[in-house]
């Protein structure tokens, strides 16, 4: 058998050369394809009682990945977007092989016309301004520790960074001059995020005498936070927060509805939505439009503006208005 036909080659070019070298995607994008690949290519194997490091290209077909699918659903219980995510991983992978390799382009073909199964959009998690305020209070400031997990919190609600783009801030990132961090998103996309005198002071403190170079949050043990520490840690302040805003114990807070809390404050503050967009990193403007879809403040604010006029108002036609030329004029 040609290394040509067989899988493992494949995959190891395409996560190396292909992901990394041509694409230069995020290792966040590399990591979700390598971990679809790590749960895949074992089920395929036990499926055909085969060792992983021979299975053929052609070993993987349509049957058996429809029932990784499902079974995607079924043991693991994961969602229709995760299903999806995982698919378009797959779909990723058989562009790849289709590319390089004309004798495997109809199984791409094949591969490819795999569905992706429509999901519903789950609503938007947000919290109110006090129960954010009720997080923020949470830690013992009297203590180091208790210090840093407060300007972490007061960081992800100022800046409304991803857990994975806090955990990758250094010191460096802070524009002391500016007022402002430097965030390096998807797609390895920067954006700054402006903060406040209030944040600056405390990560001013935070960083005293630190290496430029260091990572931004660092744990007990002065290594860096990693995102799943940082879930950790939001998660149990929120439990904590509890006491002081009962109406938390029946939202599940994570660092991503603290991003989402940031978004719906700035929409209600006045911000507008090109502004949320580059503040938050996204690239369509469709996904901010999210946020004022969902807060209902919102919506509110909008619906006043489009009430009509009440009984008595001025119901001038347009003949008595102003000349239009001499107003534009005045402008």
């Amino acid at each position: 058998m040609t290394d040509h036909a067989l899988l493992g080659p494949w995959v190891r070019r395409f996560l190396i050369d292909y992901l990394v070298q041509e694409r230069n995607l995020s290792i966040n994008t590399q990591r979700s394809y390598r971990d679809m690949l790590a749960l895949l290519l074992p089920y395929v194997g036990d499926h055909l009682k085969k060792s992983v490091d021979r299975l053929t290209v052609e070993d993987l077909s349509v049957d058996l990945v429809r029932q990784f699918l499902a079974d995607l659903e079924a043991r693991r219980r994961c969602i229709a977007a995760t299903r999806n995510q995982r698919l378009g991983g797959l779909h990723a992978l058989a562009r790849f092989i289709g590319q390089n390799s004309p004798e495997h382009i109809a199984w791409c073909t094949q591969i490819r016309l795999i569905p992706f199964k429509k999901a519903a959009h789950p609503g938007i998690t947000y919290l109110e301004k006090p129960e954010m305020d009720a997080i923020l209070a949470s830690p013992d400031r009297h203590t180091a520790l208790g210090r840093r997990d407060y300007v972490l919190l007061l960081f992800l609600y100022n800046s409304g960074a991803r857990a994975s783009e806090a955990a990758e801030v250094r010191v460096s990132a802070i524009d002391w001059y500016a007022q402002c961090v430097r965030i390096t998103g998807k797609g390895n996309k920067r954006r700054a995020c402006p903060l406040w005198p209030n944040t600056l002071d405390e990560l001013q403190f935070l960083v005293a005498n630190r290496a430029p170079e260091q990572r931004l949050f660092l744990n007990r043990n002065g290594q860096p936070l990693t995102r799943f520490g940082i879930h950790t840690l939001v998660e149990r302040y929120a439990s904590r927060a509890c006491a002081q805003s009962p109406s938390l114990a029946s939202k599940r807070v994570s660092p991503h509805v603290i991003r989402h809390t940031a978004a719906t404050h700035l929409l209600r503050s006045g911000a507008d939505i090109n502004t949320v967009r580059a503040w938050l990193g996204h690239v369509s403007l469709a996904t901010t439009n999210l946020y004022a879809e969902t807060d209902l403040a919102t919506k509110a604010r909008a619906l006043a503006m489009c009430a009509p006029a009440a009984e008595g108002a001025s119901n001038k036609s347009w003949r008595q208005q102003p000349d239009l030329l001499a107003f534009l004029r005045g402008l």
